[in-house]
């Protein structure tokens, strides 16, 4: 359910009169997606299906695990393909994301995938997982990697790892749209056999609050790992930048920055997987013109100038991104390992939770 995230589902204290008003109509939407969430699978595919998701509305890294997943399978000897839904792309599929695709006909997140392994995009989850099946090949694929659907009960799975923020947590708690949480916690804890909690720079936090809390309720393997620049990032330093993004944690993305040690002359926040207008594109050119900055953006934002004329082009063209990794410790590597070689081993019709 796509929503813009109000600031107080994450403020700290007693929830606003905004949260508590809107208690009754989470308690529905928290009933009909549990109910949803808990039907049984439709289709369980030939392949293995490992699910990349989150509990919570917005962005937590799902997109970098999936990537890094894909390179420990590729290490396992197995092939991986992406399932997408696509979201913010006007093609439903079953389509297979080619270079000619735009963000606007398959989403931002398939076109960073497709640079890693083939991707199918599918509103259907059932009907993507049987086009990756019939692929040959170099879009043949022995293992799906599914982006974001811990939610989605259409296709069974036969590892689900969920990721949480390490600072954000869970926010007030409460579900849509009273709260950032898709559904009940508790509920969700059941669908997922690991989780992955994210921690600042530098740090794999095992005794971080959140992680705790999970390690109380959650009886599965909980792993923490960073978000790290992917390759050099010596070049923010080198002159103030502007910062803009439309991802679901913009915040994440400006202290990262500043913890690589950028200097930002502005920042500029727009909705998750928002499409940049001319008149924007060419407000963000004139604000770096005005500050003697460069631009910087996240991956998936460039990902959604590419292909387009104008304003947007020049933007992209003027615009560096700052390409990321999710990294873990020498433990938590060799567990999330296992849990790979453990589903390549298996198929969604065998023992293992189902979502």
């Amino acid at each position: 359910m796509p929503i813009e995230e109000p600031s107080w589902w994450y403020a700290e204290g007693e929830p606003p009169l905004a949260a508590r008003m809107l208690a009754p109509a989470a308690a529905v939407y928290g009933s009909l997606s549990s109910r949803r969430m808990l039907s049984p699978p439709a289709f369980r595919s030939r392949l293995p299906v490992v699910c990349v998701g989150n509990f919570t509305s917005g962005g937590t890294g799902k997109t970098p695990l999936a990537i890094r997943i894909a390179a420990e399978v590729r290490k396992l000897g197995a092939r991986p393909g992406f399932l997408s839904r696509g979201h913010g792309g006007r093609i439903k599929g079953p389509h297979r994301v080619t270079p000619a695709d735009t963000a606007a006909d398959v989403g931002d997140e398939p076109l960073l995938l497709a640079r890693h392994a083939p991707v199918v995009i599918s509103a259907d989850r059932p009907a993507g997982a049987r086009a990756i099946e019939a692929a040959t090949g170099d879009a043949a694929a022995d293992v799906i990697i599914m982006d974001d659907g811990l939610q989605n009960p259409y296709l069974a799975k036969s590892l689900v790892i969920a990721l949480v923020d390490g600072r954000r947590g869970f926010g007030n708690g409460r579900v849509i749209p009273a709260g950032p949480l898709r559904a009940p916690l508790m509920l969700q804890l059941g669908l997922a056999d690991a989780i992955v909690v994210t921690a600042p720079l530098g740090t794999f936090d095992d005794k971080s609050a959140v992680a705790d809390h999970l390690r109380r309720d959650f009886k599965g393997p909980v792993l923490t790992a960073e978000t790290r620049p992917a390759g050099a990032h010596d070049w923010l330093s080198e002159r103030p930048l502007v910062a803009y993004c439309g991802i679901g944690a913009p915040d994440r993305f400006f202290t990262l920055l500043e913890a690589l040690g950028a200097r930002l002359a502005g920042r500029q926040t727009f909705a998750d997987h928002h499409a940049y207008t001319a008149t924007e594109a060419q407000r963000l050119l004139d604000l770096s013109s005005a500050r003697d900055a460069g631009l910087v953006t996240t991956e998936k934002d460039l990902a959604r100038l590419t292909g387009l004329g104008g304003n947007q082009a020049a933007l992209a063209a003027a615009s560096r991104a700052l390409a990321i990794e999710t990294a873990f410790g020498p433990r938590d590597e060799e567990r999330l390992i296992g849990l790979l070689r453990g589903a390549l081993m298996s198929k969604a019709d065998q023992p293992g939770r189902l979502s």
